[in-house]
């Protein structure tokens, strides 16, 4: 791990933990002795780690609370700690800006890039338009996982036959109560705003409500005063995307935004797309009772995953359940309903021919066809900056350029969903942290295909690196041969305990 852009290393056996950061404490070694005393000290910032994906963590990260500290030892340990980053963080600056570093964007991109800023010793900005933690937060992985995990728990308990296999027996019939789910995830994402957003005033940086509007060279607009930064990172996130010809009320026809509130459960919805969002949608709305109809533009159901494992989501995901679908067609006009009253109505047309082919009424329809930039009226296009299709086009470095394979703007970068790179909270997180290294003069490349995905279903999805068709073409063009192992669940001891065989892990090489 990098801590003061000194690299470290982290060792752990099952009673000792050391961290040897080079930079702190002048050459001496911190020690925690035992793994008990190490959790107190660490437990906070793994779980913030986890919560936001962020794979990389700093010194400033260590300085989490002293409340999780109970021992004297422990406390006087987090004390050396905080002094010695405090006095490094509080070292006079000669500079004629407000902020070493202004960040436009307080979701994980932007939390991730605050936090190993601070930790850098820059005087650190972050204007949250009122929206800390961003998309993922409020209105995506975390409420999202939280309505998964109780759905989860409804199918499993449901599933008489897998649980008598398992020698357990359940009485009377499992109910829900789906106001209490939609509850649990407003409160987990209440909770984990609350708490990055004291991680940020805690470790320093300012943060700052107002949503910034970028102004110019060093200049950031927010509210009615000008904040200046000798570098800005915009990290404005993402919104759901809406085709045109599909009216959205949040209420019979709605997004993911409008699905997580879980205002009820219909009968019978369908989904729009057939990605991350509308797969996980589809587990959540058929676990709870919902019948499913898929809508997909593509010839096939998940035409972005790897060929092979699309075949076996079909099959563990789909085919078991009350789901059925409409392929190799658009959804050329949605118009919402009256819940009870009047169906949402759909009109299909062939994605080739554009010729209708039939229409769907039904009781609700999830939106789930992707997400646009959320980078309108932030000044860009009035300070000369050209986006493709609202997002912002960067370089390798995250340096925003002019236009489309343009200049370089000095010192001002783009993360996360706004350029486009890779849309993933955790891409984001690995972004702003990967600026800051810019920043400080350490050059740094984010490799994406190190970053994975993982699609949160029952059983779940996930991936790194390319699928088996990107590797053949990648292969072809230049010139090399690629292999693959492939291990099914039903070789493992684990998944034949747990009674779910039904799966497989595959590697790609070279």
């Amino acid at each position: 791990r990098r801590v003061h852009g000194d690299l470290h290393p982290i060792t752990c056996n099952p009673t000792i933990l050391y961290i040897h950061p080079p930079s702190l404490l002048g050459k001496k070694r911190i020690r925690c002795l035992n793994v008990t005393t190490a959790m107190r000290l660490f437990a906070p910032i793994l779980l913030s780690a986890l919560l936001c994906n962020a794979f990389t963590f700093s010194a400033g990260n260590l300085l989490s609370s002293s409340k999780f500290l109970t021992r004297e030892a422990d406390v006087q340990q987090h004390s050396a700690l905080e002094a010695a980053v405090s006095k490094k963080q509080a070292a006079p600056r000669n500079s004629p800006y407000d902020y070493d570093v202004l960040i436009i964007g307080a979701g994980v991109g932007g939390h991730g890039a605050a936090l190993h800023s601070v930790s850098n010793g820059l005087k650190t900005g972050i204007l949250t338009g009122k929206d800390v933690g961003g998309t993922c937060v409020n209105r995506g992985c975390v409420p999202s996982k939280a309505l998964l995990a109780a759905a989860g728990r409804v199918r499993e308990m449901r599933d008489a036959d897998h649980l008598k296999s398992l020698g357990i027996t359940v009485e009377g019939t499992v109910e829900f109560d789906r106001e209490g789910i939609a509850k649990h995830a407003a409160n987990l994402a209440s909770n984990v705003r609350s708490n990055l957003e004291k991680s940020l005033k805690g470790l320093g940086v300012d943060v700052i409500e107002e949503r910034g509007v970028y102004s110019g060279a060093h200049k950031v607009k927010a509210g009615d005063r000008i904040i200046t930064a000798q570098d800005i990172i915009l990290a404005p996130g993402s919104v759901p995307f809406v085709p045109p010809g599909v009216t959205v009320d949040e209420k019979t026809v709605f997004t993911s935004d409008g699905g997580l509130k879980l205002e009820r459960v219909p009968e019978w919805v369908a989904i729009i797309g057939s990605g991350y969002i509308g797969l996980e949608f589809s587990d959540v709305f058929t676990a709870l009772g919902s019948e499913v109809t898929f809508i997909e533009a593509a010839d096939k159901l998940m035409p972005t995953f790897d060929n092979e494992i699309a075949r076996v989501a079909e099959r563990v995901l789909i085919r078991p359940r009350k789901i059925d679908s409409r392929v190799g067609v658009f959804a050329s006009e949605v118009t919402p309903g009256i819940p009870g009253v009047k169906p949402v109505t759909i009109k299909l047309v062939d994605a080739k021919t554009k010729k209708h082919v039939e229409t769907l009424e039904v009781d609700a329809c999830m939106v789930a066809t992707g997400r646009a930039p959320n980078t309108k009226n932030m000044g860009l296009e009035e300070n000369g900056i050209v986006t493709e299709r609202g997002f912002i086009q960067v370089n390798e470095k995250m340096q925003v350029l002019d236009k489309k394979n343009g200049v370089v703007i000095p010192h001002l970068w783009a993360i996360g969903d706004a350029n486009g790179k890779m849309m993933l909270a955790h891409a984001a997180s690995a972004q702003g942290i990967s600026v800051i290294e810019n920043i400080k003069g350490r050059t740094h490349v984010v490799d994406h295909n190190t970053v994975p995905a993982a699609c949160f279903t029952h059983p779940e999805i996930s991936f790194v690196g390319m699928t088996e068709e990107q590797a053949r073409t990648k292969a072809k063009a230049e010139g090399f041969e690629i292999a693959k192992s492939v291990s099914h669940f039903r070789a493992n001891s684990k998944a034949l305990a747990e009674g779910e065989a039904d799966g497989i892990a595959k590697i790609i090489y070279r």
